[in-house]
């Protein structure tokens, strides 16, 4: 099965997160703040993180540093799910090293699914 891990502080988007993606076949992790995420990220190794750039111990940023510098999760993609406006979210995967970027508010459940399938497919 598929593993994502999602770090996200705000209950009702981790949980809209968990229903768009419920009946395909992903386990759905969910870290609430930076520290949870990269143990949850060292314990599990999801094939995908979900990283809400907006934490409430770290920013995103700083957290998808820390995951970078892992050797175990070099193979893990690692996607900004952020709020901020479009151009900044370039910016950040450009300097960060992100693979790409989601924006929230999730729109289209059918587009968020495709953009998944998208990042889990790139090798």
């Amino acid at each position: 099965m598929t593993k994502i891990l999602l770090v996200e502080d705000i209950p009702d988007n981790a949980e809209l997160v968990r229903k768009a993606l419920s009946g395909h076949d992903y386990e759905i992790i969910h870290a609430p703040d930076a520290e949870t995420g990269l143990s949850l990220a060292l314990e599990y190794i999801p094939d995908l993180i979900l990283l809400d750039l907006g934490l409430p111990d770290y920013d995103g940023q700083t957290l998808a540093g820390w995951l970078r510098a892992e050797p175990v999760l070099d193979s893990t993609r690692i996607v900004a799910f952020t709020a901020w406006p479009e151009e900044t979210a370039k910016t950040m995967v450009e300097s960060y090293g992100f693979d790409g970027y989601i924006c929230k508010p999730i729109g289209r459940v059918s587009d968020f699914l495709a953009k998944i399938d998208s990042y889990l497919r790139v090798p």
